[in-house]
């Protein structure tokens, strides 16, 4: 008898395929095949999961952007993408079809639930994005990473918390190394996407900083592409130690070594930050979908271990008075570092898998 497969259904963004990972990688480990089903756009954030892992690229689309003609043509491309997957579940049936959302998981929930199959969604965010929402009550089981989530009417969620990579369960809790009188890391990160006023601020408020304060700093920033000659270039006229790429493929260590991280509140990378217990500047994305990177922030600030810089306000002077607050104050730090380790859920994926079980039982 082979073992069961389990279809995981992922969109184009690290927010959607971290968590993925994280399941995956546990379900391998017990014993399950595992099929992932993403975009050409997701793909590129997938080469972390394991080898074992099949994917499979899905035709869809999403109405929500693209322009008249590729709004008009977004039916099409769906409607072709759930064809190609029943036709797919026909020759090998999984066992269970695990949504995360992102318009990618459209094709592979809509024909598990035309074909009956066990089938769940998993929110990362504290509000629930599109598509989670629009099969939200066609599935068994609706898991939530962020507690509480706004969820529609009728519908009861699970807080599982956000599963993290084993990359980062290897990292969980390590030794926090306060601020004194040696090198300071410095990590910011923007989303997998990168974000553009980070690049734009946070070398501003570097170079705002005391000599004696950014002459020991080890800057990671993670910009986009386009951005990343002028950041360079910034830290480099300030005087300062820097690393700049598109996409760090090793966060897990960097956060480890950080002694604060400025960071967007994608629901990932702050289940990252809490696991492994690191100060933290959250500026939640303004445009976000019902402002769900705001609603992500609120537990870490409230607890102590982050402050919040709106979008709308963040500015170089005030962002860096708040860097040499935390990084001239060890005691401060540690207590930060100290409270983002209260709202950790390293057995997120457990708690994922358990659910897993109980519907395909």
């Amino acid at each position: 008898m082979s073992a069961p497969l389990a279809l995981i259904a992922a969109g184009g963004t690290g927010g959607h395929m971290f968590p993925a990972q994280a399941l995956a990688e546990l379900l391998l480990s017990k014993g399950w095949r595992v099929k992932l089903s993403t975009d050409e756009r997701g793909a590129r954030y997938a080469g972390g999961f394991p080898d074992a892992v099949e994917r499979q690229i899905v035709s869809s689309a999403t109405t929500a952007r693209g322009g008249a003609a590729g709004k008009l043509a977004a039916p099409f491309r769906i409607g072709a993408g759930v064809l190609s997957a029943r036709l797919a579940f026909g020759r090998d049936r999984p066992s269970v079809v695990i949504g995360f959302g992102g318009y990618p998981t459209i094709p592979a929930l809509s024909a598990a639930w035309t074909m009956g199959l066990p089938r769940m969604i998993h929110e990362q965010n504290g509000v629930m994005g599109r598509v989670n929402r629009m099969f939200a009550r066609r599935v068994q089981r609706v898991a939530c990473g962020t507690w509480p989530t706004e969820l529609p009417d009728d519908v009861a969620g699970v807080h599982t918390g956000n599963p993290v990579r084993v990359a980062v369960l290897d990292r969980a809790a390590s030794a926090y190394a306060a601020p004194g009188e040696g090198p300071l890391n410095l990590l910011v990160i923007g989303g997998s996407q990168g974000a553009r006023v980070l690049s734009d601020v946070v070398p501003a408020a570097v170079t705002a900083l005391a000599d004696d304060l950014r002459q020991r700093l080890r800057v990671s920033h993670q910009a986009r592409a386009e951005d990343t000659e002028r950041v360079t270039r910034a830290y480099a006229d300030a005087g300062v130690e820097a690393e700049v790429q598109p996409f760090f493929t090793d966060v897990p260590d960097r956060l480890a070594r950080a002694q604060l991280v400025i960071s967007r509140s994608g629901a990932s990378s702050l289940a990252d930050i809490a696991v492994i217990g690191r100060p933290a500047i959250l500026i939640p994305f303004a445009a976000a979908t019902g402002d769900h990177q705001t609603a992500n922030a609120q537990a870490l600030a409230e607890a102590g271990a982050a402050l919040i810089h709106p979008e709308s306000v963040l500015d170089a002077e005030s962002l860096a008075r708040d860097i040499r607050a935390i990084l001239t104050d060890p005691a401060h730090a540690q207590a930060m570092a100290q409270a983002a380790l209260t709202l950790a859920r390293p057995d997120a994926a457990r708690r994922l898998y358990d659910l897993v079980e109980e519907i395909v039982r």
